[in-house]
């Protein structure tokens, strides 16, 4: 039996949530509901690490629980849905921030139910998007958010490989790459998209090269996150190793000002080897093989 994405649907509205439970009451989904919101933290605080995605009906209660899972470091894929066209009473007024819960966050009408398993399978794709060094959420920290944010940002790439690893299990990675949306591949991004993700990647990458001999215990959460990243932007492989080349040679430039020898640099064709065997085996499986690709379709549908 393949292992099924816990999803846990937090609303008032009973229609609404007998509505959602039709449509997701297939063998994919293990539906987790919770009736009241001030019930959703409890829950979290015991089975976050479980749930793979969060849909909420949105209500003017809804930022200080955001602000609380937030605050303790409960970062999950999300999908707000929302009662008007545009974003209701919760978030109307001018000073309201770009995001409720994380720059990730799906939000979508009540009225258009009927694509919520899409639109469950949008909220992880941009959730497996989040970057360790993308700036979480746009609301203004205080300063004991503030220190937190780091230990958020090492919660976020543990939840993200845990997600990751129950979707290879559930569909492989032939299903992972059929999950993804050619809309955030960076051939079909904007220009100023594909600058904002190459300077991402590019910043990821050097943190990678910088720890990659140190005693940082997280170094391959690091590297697998790059690679998820890389893998569903559909980076090639080529444009990777162009980045590694144009960072050695920033580094060389480096160490020649300050009078030092290169020969360290040539250490780092270990990193390179490393996040190109990832990658590429991660390319290589999701090749479509004879009839599996057609069974696989099936599944997805």
């Amino acid at each position: 039996m393949q292992t099924r994405l816990s999803i846990c649907l937090c609303s008032s509205d009973k229609s609404l949530t007998q509505l959602l439970t039709n449509h997701l009451s297939d063998d994919r989904y293990h539906l987790h509901i919770i009736d009241q919101l001030k019930n959703l933290i409890p829950f979290l605080g015991d089975y976050s690490e479980t749930i793979d995605c969060l849909i909420v009906l949105e209500e003017p209660s809804i930022l200080p629980l955001f602000n609380k899972l937030y605050e303790q470091g409960t970062l999950l894929p999300v999908v707000i849905l929302q009662e008007k066209d545009e974003q209701s009473t919760a978030v109307s007024n001018v000073e309201s921030p770009t995001f409720l819960y994380h720059s990730a966050e799906v939000h979508h009408r009540t009225t258009e139910l009927d694509d919520i398993q899409m639109i469950i399978d949008r909220a992880i794709t941009k959730f497996l998007h989040l970057g360790p060094s993308c700036f979480i959420t746009d609301r203004p920290l205080s300063s004991e958010q503030d220190t937190n944010t780091e230990n958020n940002q090492s919660l976020l790439l543990l939840q993200q490989r845990r997600l990751a690893e129950k979707l290879k299990e559930r569909l492989g990675y032939l299903g992972v790459y059929y999950k993804r949306n050619p809309q955030y591949f960076y051939r079909n991004l904007s220009p100023e998209d594909k600058q904002v993700l190459l300077k991402e990647l590019m910043t990821n990458y050097r943190e990678i090269i910088l720890n990659y001999f140190g005693e940082n215990t997280e170094i391959n959460q690091a590297i697998d996150q790059f690679v998820n990243q890389a893998f569903f932007a559909d980076i090639s492989v080529s444009r990777v190793l162009e980045m590694h080349m144009e960072l050695m040679d920033e580094f060389s430039q480096q160490l020649k000002l300050e009078g030092r020898s290169e020969e360290i640099l040539q250490d780092y064709r270990l990193t390179i080897i490393d996040i190109l065997a990832h990658l590429g085996e991660m390319y290589r499986r999701c090749i479509p093989r004879g009839d599996l690709l057609f069974d696989l379709l099936n599944q997805i549908d």
